[in-house]
């Protein structure tokens, strides 16, 4: 019979046991990561930077006293992150807090550095404030500074340190030729994509003349043109591919007038160029019924107001293949975008890597925009369209080399000016990947991708089936407390029960 001494033993007992257990791990090298994105272990592109470290790398973090839990455990995680690179570095990289809010000219100087300062709400005696608080770091190596104004939390953390240390840390850089002359992007109007290439490649803008040495750049990247290409141009895009060096084509086949609300075909050139090597782009949009929308000015009597609506001609890419050019992409925004066709070529490998979704078409241009015309009206032809490729091969020499196309120029130029947009990480990842599959050089691929960034439900359900799990979610929790108070009810009073019959009897 379990007696209140024995219970209380055996409960003294347990405690002591956990607490020796935790005492002897925490002196062993063991951790386990159950987090979907393995945002607790370093990934091995990672261990590789920080064991190559020649110098000593000192990481200085700025954050705020007595912050909010929810915003105290960003440092937590950030100091565990960084014990892991001293760890993996044997010493090399260091650490050290700050707390710019200890006075004035610790907050100027953290201001100096570019950190910046972030309002946050706390809530204090039943009330609640506004504080200016702190959460950013500095590296150090030799006479080379990167500053994070800001730590997100998740893996975005790990891709935020290694970057910085393989940007400061790097020599010899691989080159990148940016191709300019014909109206494509600059480098000036794709800033989050340089800022991303910048880490592992030299970016240097060049033009299609004879002076072009191929020899001197790992890649080349040709980036949303808008003006024609001549034979001359072309001549150069033979010779860059038989010397074996790769090249990246962002294109747009169409192009779109919303003020019009017209879309018309578009040619530079480059796709009767890419005809002569079995690659079609067609002169068409892709439209999907996984979509982003388009925010559109509604008038209702004397008041105008803006109202967002789905729209199919700027589909949403849920489906890659699995190639390390979009390993890790979860969702990427392709607008107006064109679909890629093959025709099979001697020694030349076709690998569609981006598809529309089963619920995808094509419209040839021209063609009229209808804002009001709803998703289920259009006519879904062309389910699973390729809208990107990677075309591996010789081409006019005995070289291998290799091609990385997408149906849309747009999807990585953040614009200039006061029309500059920020992009979706994914879309920048679309590009860096892409350049490191080109250049065949893993980089921070893996880790640049490694965050979970998109968990749809499931694609195939539909908003019935979503609602049910949903619901589901939410009610699954309360049900299994309710459903254990019902047994441990019906076990008291089955106990009960039992010990006035074996009283009574």
């Amino acid at each position: 019979m379990l007696t209140t001494t024995s219970l209380r033993l055996k409960i003294l007992t347990a405690l002591l046991v956990i607490v020796g257990l935790n005492l002897v791990l925490s002196y062993l090298p063991l951790r386990l990561d159950f987090t979907g994105d393995k945002r607790y272990t370093l990934s091995p592109v990672t261990r590789d930077i920080v064991s190559q470290l020649k110098k000593p790398v000192t990481i200085t973090g700025y954050f705020s006293a007595n912050l909010p839990p929810q915003v105290g455990k960003i440092q937590q995680d950030f100091e565990d992150l960084v014990a892991e690179y001293n760890s993996r570095s044997g010493g090399k990289v260091s650490y050290k807090a700050e707390n710019p809010n200890a006075s004035q000219e610790a907050e100027q100087q953290a201001m100096q550095q570019g950190i910046q300062p972030q309002a946050i709400q706390m809530r204090e005696r039943d009330q609640v404030k506004e504080q200016r608080a702190y959460f950013g770091a500095k590296l150090q190596y030799e006479d080379q500074t990167e500053i994070i104004p800001i730590i997100q939390p998740g893996a975005a953390m790990e891709y935020a340190l290694s970057s910085a240390i393989k940007k400061m840390s790097g020599t010899d850089k691989p080159k990148i030729a940016w191709v300019g002359g014909h109206g494509e992007a600059s480098l000036r109007t794709v800033p989050q994509a340089v800022e991303g290439l910048s880490v592992s490649y030299t970016l240097e803008p060049v033009a299609l003349t004879d002076s072009l040495r191929p020899e001197a750049y790992q890649a080349m990247a040709i980036v949303a043109p808008a003006d024609t290409f001549r034979p001359a141009d072309l001549q150069h895009l033979d010779r860059w591919l038989a010397s074996g060096k790769s090249l990246f084509l962002a294109l747009n086949a169409v192009q779109a007038d919303l003020q019009s609300a017209a879309g018309a075909p578009k040619s530079t050139g480059l796709e009767a160029w890419l005809a002569t090597k079995g690659i079609d782009l067609m002169p068409s949009f892709v439209i999907d019924a996984k979509c982003a929308p388009i925010t559109v000015q509604q008038n209702n009597g004397f008041m105008t107001f803006q109202q967002q609506i789905a729209f199919p001609y700027l589909p949403l890419i849920h489906n890659f293949a699995e190639h390390p050019a979009v390993k890790g992409i979860e969702q990427v925004i392709l607008p107006f975008a064109s679909p890629i066709k093959f025709r099979p070529q001697n020694g030349v490998v076709f690998t569609p890597l981006a598809f529309t979704s089963d619920n995808a078409g094509v419209e040839p241009a021209p063609t009229n925009f209808d804002i009001n015309k709803q998703l289920n009206a259009y006519n879904y032809n062309a389910p699973r369209s390729v809208v990107g490729a990677a075309i591996e091969g010789s081409f006019g020499g005995s070289a291998k080399s290799k091609i990385l196309l997408y149906g849309d120029g747009d999807f990585a130029v953040n614009g200039e000016g006061q029309r500059q947009q920020a992009l979706a990480a994914d879309n920048i990842n679309l590009l860096v990947n892409g350049m490191d599959w080109l250049c065949n050089n893993s980089g921070l691929n893996e880790l640049r991708t490694k965050a979970v960034s998109s968990r749809p439900i499931q694609k195939e359900l539909g908003e019935a089936g979503k609602n049910m799990v949903r619901w589901l979610n939410f009610l699954a929790p309360i049900g299994l407390v309710l459903l254990y108070g019902f047994f441990r009810y019906q076990g008291r009073k089955a106990k009960r029960r039992a010990w006035q019959a074996s009283r009574f009897s």
